[in-house]
């Protein structure tokens, strides 16, 4: 049995990586899924990708979540065509990593402006159709590196500790209409940047996870899924580690 028949997710960054992973996932549960991403080409190919493969019901939107206007229509476009949203995955973010004294002013910037300020643009205009229901999910994809720090990613550490604080607020702020508001925070996830490394940067990597290996963008999206789903009926304001072992 599909768990999400009748039911709409919108997930941001969605071209490649967890946001694919994660819509793909809805989609297999027969959720109609809205992909955006500020690369509208390349989401509207990831869309077809997974219509093809699922039968899902797809709709690909060019959008940059900095942008107001740009949130607004995302969801306008969401309730044109799929008359509901019910779960809104704020997975859109950024990184430019470079040691505090040598990052510059405007790179700190945008990775607040896209991680965090992105979030909540989104959440707020996705909020308005959820009140009216009188329910509905937002799930923020945060990061370890927002719980314990990293050396050189002082900017991308501060915005996703920025989206944990925001998700704790928004949930004590919309739990009466029974939105519940969640975040994941993802480890050291396997993708293009880390197939990337060398191996001794690799090996010191999976010396620092228990579990001794990456974790893989499925296993972000089942995450994602359940705090959708009935089985997280009770459960807001919370931040669901998918690490390996890394921060406990």
């Amino acid at each position: 049995m599909k768990l999400f028949v009748g039911k709409t997710a919108l997930v941001t960054g969605a071209q490649r990586g967890i946001g694919f992973e994660t819509a793909r996932a809805f989609a297999l549960q027969g959720a109609s899924v809205v992909m955006t991403d500020v690369n509208g080409e390349g989401v509207k190919q990831a869309a077809e990708i997974i219509e093809k493969e699922t039968g899902a019901k797809t709709l690909a939107l060019a959008s940059d979540v900095s942008k107001s206007a740009d949130c607004e229509r995302a969801v306008e476009e969401t309730l044109k065509t799929f008359k509901k949203l019910d779960v809104l995955v704020n997975n859109a973010g950024i990184t430019s990593d470079n040691l505090a004294l040598r990052m510059k002013e405007e790179d700190f910037q945008v990775m607040l402006d896209v991680n965090l300020k992105g979030a909540f643009l989104m959440a707020k205009a996705a909020s308005r159709s959820m009140l009216r229901a009188r329910g509905g999910r937002i799930i923020n994809i945060a990061s370890v590196v927002g719980q314990m720090g990293n050396a050189g990613q002082a900017g991308y550490a501060a915005s996703k500790a920025g989206l944990i604080g925001l998700t704790k607020s928004l949930a004590r702020e919309f739990a009466s209409r029974q939105i519940l508001v969640n975040a994941v925070a993802p480890g050291f996830i396997q993708t293009r940047m880390t197939d990337a490394l060398k191996d001794e940067a690799k090996a010191r990597l999976l010396e620092l996870i228990p579990l001794r290996r990456f974790g893989a963008a499925g296993d972000v999206a089942r995450a994602v899924l359940f705090l959708a789903g009935e089985d997280s009926a009770y459960i807001t304001g919370q931040v669901l580690a998918v690490n390996g072992g890394i921060y406990m």
